[in-house]
């Protein structure tokens, strides 16, 4: 497991300007990792995963499981090897489940254990203490489970056991796959069907992944139905490169001059790939190569080269498939001619920071004229300067100013990036070796 560091202690130091070369592969997607462990410990039989992601997000999943009984072999290498218990086989946990900074683990295990016959209490960090969950607890009351919040309707989550849930059709206010994944999981404990309907269409790997283990979900559009009583067949599991990862690299080759660099076995899935066709809106020379299919998830080789950008306005059916990367998006803004615009992202104020905030503050600080609005930015491309700026322990604050330092004409030092860790471990090494100038100071 990566060692855990004191945020506090650690900072990216970056030297301005680079040429980014070669051929890499980014760690394992973060959502699918999260949800092979959960699906795997439900399943009947030994579901083997490969290309697991050994950052601390996904860790603080399987670390769960584990305190509920599951024998979990790994990671080793990203192979992880789990011995199933069955939809009804995990046990009441000895303490209560400290899930860190990841808010997937918390939104989607709230759902899952909702329907268990024991008593669980849900802990994280300080960031994730913060964040909004009524948005899980208030549906999943409505089918019947009892959990208890803050005031504040924040963490630590108390979950009440013994409930008998019952299916219901809930049309979400606010696209979230991480609301929509935490019903149909609880759905896989109630009576009857539990339906979602989300107003803009979110990742899917939820709805892929329990077909792929042999549970039938009926999605259509923009509407997802399980109904419960059924089981999980125990399954192998190919997670391929993570998108949002991969796009700091997007990036990073689109703005640094002379930069050519091949992303191998990314996933591309439809409901994630906002970011390739935002960036090719503004000019960047992205090419898909050796499309397949990876475990139901469709995959591709991805080639970018440097090119000059432009700012666009940003369409708003593309703002939930990319709602992870905006932080690297506003750089690439930063770097581009004219005026970029996002509206209808409120989310990104509810991440592991306030991610408008964060980034318009950080950009200021660069030398680039960034107006913050209440649901997104206007961002004026312009010379990023250098300096020093706060990540809020934001694990994609952190790397987007990292790759920011490609334009820039001084030094950028950027406090508070231990939690990169959570989801890109080994992204210093992995940058410096394609020619980004980053070193780590404790």
């Amino acid at each position: 497991m990566p060692q855990i560091v004191s945020q506090q202690n650690v900072q990216f130091c970056v030297e301005p300007g680079g040429t980014l070369t070669g051929e890499i592969r980014v760690p394992g997607d973060k959502s699918i990792s999260h949800r092979s462990i959960m699906l795997g410990a439900l399943a009947e039989g030994v579901t083997e995963i490969t290309g697991f992601l050994e950052g601390e997000d996904s860790l603080a999943t399987l670390a769960a499981f584990r305190a509920m009984g599951v024998k979990i072999d790994g990671p080793d290498n990203g192979l992880v090897i789990i011995q199933g218990v069955g939809l009804h086989g995990l046990q009441a946990p000895g303490k209560a489940l400290d899930l860190g900074n990841s808010g997937t683990s918390m939104r989607l295990l709230s759902g899952l254990l909702a329907g268990q016959s024991f008593d669980v209490t849900l802990t994280g960090d300080a960031s994730l203490s913060g964040r909004p969950m009524r948005r899980v607890t208030d549906p999943l009351a409505q089918m019947g489970a009892v959990i208890e919040t803050t005031a504040a309707g924040t963490a630590p989550l108390h979950i009440k056991g013994g409930q008998v849930l019952q299916g219901i059709h809930y049309k979400m206010p606010v696209a979230s796959a991480q609301v929509k994944s935490c019903l149909l999981l609880a759905g896989l404990y109630a009576q009857g069907k539990t339906c979602v309907t989300e107003p803009a269409p979110t990742r899917d790997h939820t709805e892929r992944m329990l077909a792929s283990f042999g549970y039938p979900v009926d999605s259509n559009g923009r509407l997802a139905c399980v109904s419960g009583g059924g089981s999980l067949s125990a399954n192998t599991i190919e997670v391929p490169s993570d998108i949002s990862s991969a796009a700091f690299f997007l990036v990073a080759a689109s703005i640094a001059p002379g930069s050519e660099l091949l992303l191998q076995k990314v996933g591309i899935n439809p409901s994630r790939d906002g970011v390739i066709t935002i960036l090719r809106q503004m000019g960047a020379n992205i090419s898909v190569e050796n499309q397949r299919q990876l475990g139901g998830e469709p995959v591709a080789d991805l080639r970018v080269k440097s090119s000059t950008l432009h700012g666009i306005k940003i369409p708003v059916e593309q703002v939930p498939l990319a709602i992870d990367e905006f932080p690297v998006i506003f750089v690439a803004a930063a770097c581009a001619s004219g005026q970029t615009e996002l509206t209808n992202a409120e989310e990104l104020r509810v991440k592991e920071s306030d991610r408008i905030q964060v980034m318009a503050d950080g950009l200021r600080t660069l030398g680039i004229e960034a107006t913050p609005t209440p649901d997104g930015m206007v961002v004026r491309g312009g010379q990023l300067t250098g300096g020093h700026v706060k990540s809020h322990g934001d694990h994609r604050i952190a790397m987007a100013f990292a790759v920011a330092a490609l334009r820039a004409s001084q030094p950028i030092t950027i406090d508070d990036c231990a939690n990169v860790n959570t989801s890109f471990p080994g992204f210093v090494a992995l940058s410096r070796n394609i020619g980004l100038n980053v070193t780590i100071k404790d």
